[in-house]
């Protein structure tokens, strides 16, 4: 840990990549944030809640935590100036944090991307929708439009192919061989026996076989087949799709061609950055254009079912939450809840934890429905999902647990008051479900931050593996693979403790001490986990970042919302109205970071492109640039895995020149491939 920590953010960009060294700054950013937000509101906001005693008054269901929250100021007092004032202070402190770090994040981008190797997509455009014709095939299209529109600056180009299918074929033919390499080693540390298997369902029964004459014969007719398919892939027009990745001979050819309209016809001729050849979702490329809005329309209306009936489990995790409530409105159940143990497990663990269990396969499910939707590259994917899982949180764990929890929390009170008190009720009870939040915090930050270091769960797959599916040292190799630091997973949460700090600074800022050990002990971990773990799949130079800005700029404008809502129900009248210019100016904000700082994520400027050509014009005069972008979009499926000769070719490529040497060689392309696109 304290040899990860000592490491330069300059050393971990060459290390780990940017997308890693970027992620982390996340973690700071909300230390940043939070650690002088909870010292203004301990030594300020805490002082003038304890010192009422409203809830003590009341009919209300409250904890000893509560007495800190802003529900412990009497309805109409005029403490709640000290809030209102603290809601501006919080609002102009973040937005100034968010600043500083658009632009360091900028800079660090423009930078990381003019210092960067010789990298394919550096000098590919990705081509898409290309029209029909009955005279010319895809290829000879593509090739005459680029040699007519951009004369001085075409290189190459590479169709893309529908190898689905012959991709599975590959697939099964390297699960045979593994076997075939298992028997095979089984004869030779005992050749006075030939291993045998029985060909029914799961060996288990059917005829005895010799096992390597059995998988022999399999692999030969796999081998035809695979001929078979690749010749109909490489001869059938049909196989072609209507993209293509086309090469320039300079990066200046590549960013004016990504970057501008093409045709008179919005609609064909698309152009947009290839991603690098390891972040290439390779299946999705061979998915129509024109199928792709039907596509997210389906996937729009299924994850808006998914999230509304998930607020049924979310409902049922709040009534565990709140025992109280229940047993003041069912008295019956009070002698089971009340047992010795049971209730406090029931209260302060198994909420969280169940809440933990059911959003465990969620995330799998929103990658589905990213690559259902068709997005070409794995960090257009994770980008995808990860917004997917912050809004679902937001809805469900957020939204859910706090209307559901305060429904549960005062259910007597909902039962036995007039319906024009019900708003009140709810109003004065959002703050009271901190304690809930507190244990999610501990449960699912906390607990998550220390799993992750122990890494509990990749050591039981891997011994699962080992002991049922490893039958070769290859297969024992990628049952160690350590993976890949799951952005959609990892950054949702992270936003949604953004979102519960700035809901609950002004409302119970007894969360914010929780939320800075989360941020604090993450950064620690991650930054070890990051250098020493894992590998890093694909490097997208820090694209995420605008997205990570936004979502703190909307938890940041509903937690302005939800105290506007909360002053109104405690009938501050006169101190509501100054809360309205709040959104605004974040909003206001907001495009002025879009503005000024985005186009650093989005475009490439073609100045920074001029000035690398030039420079390495002047260094390499003779390289020959075709022979380093020929092979570099072929899909992977058409490399056969015993060519390592290309390997060795592309390696000497990436080996760029250094103007001065340096001791330390770069690692930031990790030796694992991409699982999707590697070859």
């Amino acid at each position: 840990m304290p040899a990860a920590l000592q490491m330069p953010e300059p050393e971990l960009i060459d290390h780990a990549g940017l997308d890693s060294a970027v992620y982390l700054r996340i973690y700071m950013l909300g230390l940043k944030i939070f650690v002088p937000i909870a010292f203004l509101a301990f030594t300020i906001m805490v002082p003038v809640n304890w010192t009422n005693n409203t809830l003590e008054r009341s009919s209300l269901t409250y904890s000893d935590i509560d007495k800190l929250s802003i529900s412990n100021i009497p309805t109409g007092s005029r403490r709640f100036w000290t809030h209102l004032v603290m809601a501006y202070v919080f609002t102009f402190w973040t937005c100034y944090v968010l600043k500083r770090e658009y632009e360091i994040v900028a800079a660090m981008r423009l930078h990381f991307l003019a210092s960067e190797q010789r990298r394919p997509d550096q000098f590919t455009v990705l081509v898409r929708n290309v029209p029909p014709d009955p005279d010319e095939s895809v290829s000879e299209l593509v090739e005459h439009f680029f040699l007519v529109n951009h004369p001085d600056h075409y290189l190459s180009h590479q169709v893309v192919y529908n190898a689905n299918n012959f991709s599975k074929l590959v697939d099964e033919k390297k699960q045979i061989q593994n076997w075939l390499d298992f028997y095979q080693n089984k004869y030779e540390r005992n050749p006075s026996r030939r291993p045998s298997l029985k060909t029914g369902f799961l060996g288990l029964w059917g005829n005895s076989v010799d096992a390597i004459d059995f998988y022999t014969s399999k692999i030969e007719r796999l081998s035809r087949d695979i001929s078979a398919e690749r010749e109909k892939v490489t001869n059938n027009p049909k196989s072609i799709m209507p993209a293509a990745f086309v090469s320039f001979k300079t990066r200046w050819g590549a960013a004016v061609c990504a970057q501008t309209q093409q045709s008179r016809n919005p609609t064909i001729w698309l152009t947009e950055w290839a991603p690098e050849p390891r972040d290439v979702y390779w299946e999705n490329l061979a998915i129509p254009f024109v199928f792709l809005t039907i596509r997210r329309l389906i996937v729009a209306v299924a994850f808006f079912f998914l999230t509304f009936f998930f607020m049924i489990p979310i409902a049922f995790v709040q009534s565990l939450a709140n025992i109280e409530g229940i047993e003041k409105a069912l008295p019956f159940l009070k002698p089971i809840i009340e047992m010795k143990g049971i209730k406090s497990f029931i209260q302060g663990f198994l909420p969280g934890i169940a809440l933990k269990i059911f959003l465990l396969f969620l995330p799998t499910i929103l990658m589905i429905m990213s690559k259902f939707e068709g997005y070409i590259s794995l960090s257009a994917l994770e980008r995808r999902s990860a917004s997917r899982y912050y809004f679902f949180q937001f809805i469900n764990v957020f939204l859910g647990s706090i209307i559901a929890g305060t429904a549960f929390q005062q259910l007597n009170n909902f039962i036995h008051q007039s319906t024009n008190q019900i708003p009140k009720t709810i109003g004065v009870s959002i703050p009271m479900k901190a304690t809930f939040f507190i244990t999610y915090i501990m449960v699912d930050g906390w607990a998550g931050v220390a799993g992750e270091i122990l890494r509990l769960k990749p050591l039981i797959i891997y011994h699962l593996k080992n002991f049922f599916l490893v039958k070769t040292e290859k297969d024992r190799e990628e049952a160690m693979d350590p993976g890949t630091i799951g952005f959609n997973t990892g950054e949702p949460q992270i936003q949604l403790y953004f979102l519960l700090g700035l809901v609950y600074a002004v409302v119970t800022p007894i969360l914010l001490p929780f939320i800075i050990v989360f941020f604090g002990l993450a950064y620690v971990i991650y930054r070890h986990q990051i250098i020493n773990v894992y590998n890093q799949e694909y490097e997208s130079g820090a694209a995420f970042w605008p997205d990570v800005h936004a979502r703190i700029i909307v938890a940041l404008i509903v937690s302005q919302l939800l105290l506007m809502g909360l002053l109104s129900t405690k009938e501050a009248a006169q101190s509501t109205p100054l809360l309205i210019t709040l959104p605004v100016l974040t909003i206001w904000f907001h495009r002025f970071c879009k503005g000024r700082y985005e186009p650093a994520f989005v475009r490439y400027p073609l100045q920074e492109a001029m000035m690398k050509d030039t420079l390495e014009r002047a260094r390499e005069p003779n390289l020959n640039l075709k022979g380093f972008l020929q092979s570099a979009y072929t899909h992977p499926v058409f490399k056969s895995a015993d060519d390592s000769e290309s390997d060795i070719t592309m390696e000497e490529w990436e080996q760029e020149p250094a103007l001065i040497p340096t001791k330390r060689t770069s690692r930031r392309c990790t030796p694992l491939p991409s699982k999707h696109s590697g070859s």
